[in-house]
């Protein structure tokens, strides 16, 4: 059961985050945002968002197998380079260390990503991870009904 609802005790805060969401939404990649969501819950063990964002991949059209292979991404061959940067900065980010993002990361994802590209990847991967903090807080767990 969850702990407290969010949306009715800090609506303010709901708002804002949902506002980056948005942001996120408008200027990553529909597919490498979906991979980058489902990728950073599956590390943060959020089983909501797991839930979530694996049905809203499916319904666009997502392959199930892609989507399984995201929990061993670096050894399946179903990611294209730029997927690959964007879940490798996704693992860095999520997984964040005393020393950061590691340079090699980093300079992997800015080869193939613009800059303002960047920036925006940057601002999904940390959305996700809120998301991930939130829900893992409040305990919101996965609907059990289709």
């Amino acid at each position: 059961m969850s702990r407290i609802d969010l949306t009715a005790v800090a609506p303010d805060a709901y708002r804002a985050v949902s506002g980056l969401e948005r942001y996120a939404r408008d200027n990553v990649d529909h597919t490498v945002l979906e991979l980058v969501k489902l990728r950073a819950s599956m590390l943060n063990g959020c089983a909501f968002c797991v839930d979530m964002h694996s049905r809203e991949a499916l319904a666009a059209g997502e392959s199930s197998r892609r989507l399984f292979a995201v929990a061993a991404w670096r050894e399946a061959p179903f990611f294209d380079e730029r997927e690959r940067t964007a879940l490798a900065l996704t693992d860095a980010l999520t997984r964040l260390g005393e020393h950061g993002v590691p340079d090699d990361v980093w300079d992997a994802a800015a080869k193939v990503w613009s800059e303002k590209e960047l920036a925006d990847l940057t601002v999904a991967i940390a959305t996700i991870n809120v998301w991930n903090r939130i829900v893992a807080a409040t305990r919101r767990r996965p609907s059990t009904h289709e």
